[in-house]
């Protein structure tokens, strides 16, 4: 292909996705760093994608909190951003031609950060280094399995290998750890993050199955680093091949779940319900005051199991080749039905008195 002289391109060649997820300061920015000169040994093109250094400091301050009981993954504008990194990397990998002289696809990407992540990954025309393969360390916390299928979809979308790395690090030394650097993330960010945390699960998820994990708590090795490395090659020798959709099969496989959480919530519900009968005829409550609190349970038990429904069939992230963990979700969705039960349940006892 011709090109003008000095322009700098990149040639289609074996490539990786390794995502590095974990607390804020687990370790994986400086893993990352270690593995970019184990990748340059080898002759390997590689690159950290840095996800704070892309994504504006402003979209951070969007996270959302617990609000009435639901609790969002982030803010829309957040997500937004995240997106618009992995449609910036696709475009190098669909597009990869002068890419130096390209600007991000998405205005939502810092411009220079997104030129320093890519310039490693650059050759000269003419170099000899035309199939040396490509390696992309996305360092993000990645807290959530959702945010991690989007990577993998990618890879998938462009046939490229796909491995985890999970830095389990106790959160005293991340906390201790943050504090020392220069843009510090607050304490509180962090606690909620070891709440929502959760690490790669090949059981679960088969996805998921080149993964490991690498306990930072202590300094990183070189034996960590050869670990990572063996795991990217393997990633590398066998890529992901493009998924065909199958929205039927979806569509129905997310009904099949909504319908066993909805199930046992109920039951669940109902228990709590006869629960707070029984303790309400133990404190003697008058034949009203019982009959208003039958009445306000089950009228809560129906709304809850309605709102419930209508969250899994159209807001619950459900990905092909994840088992949903029915139990885990009736466990979360119930406490928070049992919090509002014992609120009506006092409320009413104390209007009795």
């Amino acid at each position: 292909m011709a090109t003008a002289a000095g322009t700098v391109i990149v040639d289609r060649a074996p490539g990786c996705l390794c995502v590095l997820c974990g607390l804020p300061a687990a370790g994986k920015s400086s893993l990352a760093l270690g593995l970019l000169g184990a990748a340059a040994q080898r002759g390997w093109r590689a690159a950290a994608v840095q996800y704070d250094h892309l994504i504006p400091d402003r979209a951070f301050r969007t996270l959302a909190v617990e609000d009435g009981g639901k609790l969002e993954d982030m803010h829309s504008e957040w997500k937004l951003h995240r997106q618009a990194v992995l449609q910036c990397l696709e475009q190098v990998l669909r597009q990869p031609v002068e890419v130096m002289a390209e600007q991000p696809s998405s205005s939502r990407i810092n411009v220079d950060a997104w030129k320093h992540c890519i310039k490693a990954l650059l050759r000269p025309e003419g170099s000899s280094e035309e199939r040396a393969p490509l390696l992309f360390l996305l360092d993000d916390n990645f807290y959530y399995p959702s945010m991690r299928y989007e990577v993998c979809q990618l890879a998938r979308k462009c046939s490229l290998g796909f491995c985890q790395v999970y830095l389990q690090c106790d959160l005293e030394s991340c906390i201790s750890r943050n504090q020392n650097r220069t843009t510090p993330v607050p304490t509180e960010v962090i606690v909620d993050m070891v709440k929502r945390l959760e690490p790669p699960n090949p059981q679960k998820n088969p996805w998921e199955k080149q993964s490991i994990s690498l306990n930072t708590t202590e300094s990183l090795s070189e034996c960590d680093v050869k670990k990572v490395m063996d795991l990217i090659s393997s990633a590398l020798r066998n890529p992901l091949s493009p998924a065909e959709e199958n929205t039927d099969q979806k569509e129905a496989d997310r009904l099949k779940c909504a319908t066993s959480v909805i199930h046992q919530a109920d039951q669940a519900s109902r228990r709590l319900i006869s629960e707070a009968m029984k303790t309400a005829r133990e404190t003697r409550l008058s034949s009203d005051h019982m009959r208003t609190l039958a009445t306000q349970l089950n009228e809560t038990k129906a709304t809850f199991l309605q709102n419930l429904r209508t969250q899994i069939l159209e807001e619950v992230p459900f990905m092909e080749e994840e088992d949903i963990d029915v139990e885990l979700v009736v466990k979360r969705a119930v406490a928070i039905f049992d919090d509002k039960r014992k609120e009506i349940l006092s409320r009413i006892i104390n209007n009795h008195k």
